[in-house]
């Protein structure tokens, strides 16, 4: 730059309005809404609430102190740029401002660390609060409910009243107003077991138990997630929680204790036929001959929101394709690709439409 040349203005301005902006877009509500995973915005459960408190003071406060940091670069520049003097005069005016100078420094050092002491000291206090609030449920669980991570999907299994074991997969179903208590393992790598709405992540870890409690206020559907990353499809490892009042939950749980319901027609009958052929050694249908153990129990699977660990809606047309083309939803995944003529995916898909 030649001398005398004005140099061009620093756009610190331009700066803290870009920085406003994307903490706008950050923490919106509209922006989130719509997102599986919207972790700030909801808290459905009083293990997930002090959480949610705890993640918004933080969250303020960092956006605080980088507009704090913000508008102290923007005063040191614009010091800066008002202070240029001739050479000589710098010369007279060294020493008393490098006196100056490192006294302001000390004073700045001095509040900018007692601050952030008294903020760090309060955080702890904030997090070790919200740690004593969620360690143990308010009453005794009235549910356990053992969920064993695969790749790349959920097993979910319950004790009836009966004293028998429901095995189910990707759903878990809880009453209302009633704390549950999660048994958490893995049969394979370690995974992550995440609601967000209704409480704070627990690793599964194969040969161990974890434990974690959920509880839901009010009925309603609330998206999980593996977070801990376990392969190639750890994103598509998703699962469901469906909070039902207890009335219709006991409902609910009398109907997945049945076996399936026995194929009537002939499409179904064949169906039927097929699936022993191609599916029985990788999944469980209770009431039939197909007690594999691989994959998901589908006794039910008619009944369920979701398929394929809640990559698909549960639809006829992505039942069937999800067996048809497996590999290109989720690649490496256990499930392969089943070719199937027309007639026979007919047949199929009839008798998948009974699993209700």
């Amino acid at each position: 730059m030649m001398p005398g040349t004005p140099r061009r203005p620093v756009r610190v301005r331009g700066m803290v309005a870009c920085v406003a902006c994307a903490s706008f877009v950050i923490f919106s509500p509209g922006c989130l809404a719509g997102t599986p995973l919207a972790y700030f915005l909801h808290s459905a459960g009083p293990a997930s609430g002090p959480v949610r408190a705890l993640d918004w003071g933080l969250a303020v406060l960092c956006v605080g102190v980088c507009i704090v940091i913000a508008l102290l670069l923007y005063q040191a520049i614009r010091r800066k740029r008002r202070g240029r003097t001739t050479q000589d005069e710098a010369l007279t005016q060294t020493n008393v401002a490098d006196e100056h100078g490192e006294r302001t420094a000390n004073r700045i050092v001095a509040v900018g660390t007692a601050i952030s002491s008294v903020l760090l000291l309060g955080a702890l206090v904030a997090m070790l609060r919200v740690l004593a609030a969620v360690a143990d449920p308010p009453r005794a669980p009235s549910l356990t409910v053992t969920v064993t991570a695969y790749d790349w999907w959920w097993k979910v299994t319950y004790q009836t009243p009966a004293g028998t074991s429901l095995v189910t997969a990707n759903e878990i179903h809880i009453p209302t107003g009633e704390p549950v208590r999660v048994d958490l393992q893995s049969a394979d790598v370690v995974h992550a077991f995440w609601i967000p709405a209704l409480a704070g992540k627990t690793q599964a870890i194969p040969g161990q138990v974890n434990h974690q409690w959920i509880e839901a206020d009010h009925p309603g559907v609330w998206r999980g997630q593996c977070t801990q990353f376990c392969g190639p499809q750890h994103a598509h490892m998703a699962m469901e929680v469906m909070a039902q009042p207890p009335a219709d939950f006991a409902r609910w749980l009398d109907a997945q204790a049945k076996t399936a319901a026995p194929a009537q027609d002939g499409a179904a009958l064949r169906g039927e036929k097929l699936f022993m052929e191609h599916c029985a050694g990788c999944h469980a249908v209770r009431g039939t001959q197909a007690d594999g153990a691989q994959g998901p129990d589908l006794t039910h699977l008619a009944s369920r929101r979701l398929i394929a660990a809640g990559t698909l809606a549960n639809t006829p047309v992505n039942r069937l394709d999800w067996v048809a083309h497996a590999q290109q939803r989720k690649p490496e995944s256990l499930m392969p690709d089943i070719a199937l003529t027309p007639a026979e995916a007919s047949d199929l898909g009839a008798w998948l439409d009974t699993l209700q």
